[in-house]
């Protein structure tokens, strides 16, 4: 009997309802490199891992994602920068969790569709 080894995840898939609000947000704000689009989809690059933009191609298929959350290196820097450039944050930047000298902090936000998703950093103390 074989066994399966799923080796990393390759793409993620976050479905929208306007792919180009979409791309002006994962894009322009977010600053994510972008691979190629079509009309109803768009892939960027996120250091090695794919995110997909698309519309469903059914209706049952029409649900929040779930949440990404993507690191960064200055959680408060970024945080504001993102503010500035219109995100909507549901909090503040807070310290999730403390594991011996590293902690987790993150901020929560929603993206132009209304998924929920989050910026996150590990900092050495």
């Amino acid at each position: 009997m074989m066994s399966i080894e799923i080796q990393k995840v390759g793409q993620i898939g976050i479905p929208v309802k306007d792919v180009n609000r979409a791309l002006e947000f994962y894009k322009d704000i977010l600053g994510l490199p972008m691979l190629f689009n079509t009309d109803t989809m768009a892939f960027f690059e996120c250091n090695g891992v794919r995110l997909l933009l698309s519309l469903p191609e059914k209706e049952e298929f029409a649900h929040p994602s779930s949440v990404l959350y993507f690191q960064v290196e200055n959680i408060n820097d970024t945080y504001e920068e993102l503010q500035d450039k219109g995100v909507s944050f549901i909090d503040n930047p807070h310290l999730i969790a403390k594991m011996g000298n590293v902690e987790t902090w993150m901020a929560f936000f929603k993206d132009s569709e209304d998924n929920t998703h989050a910026i996150m950093s590990e900092v050495e103390v």
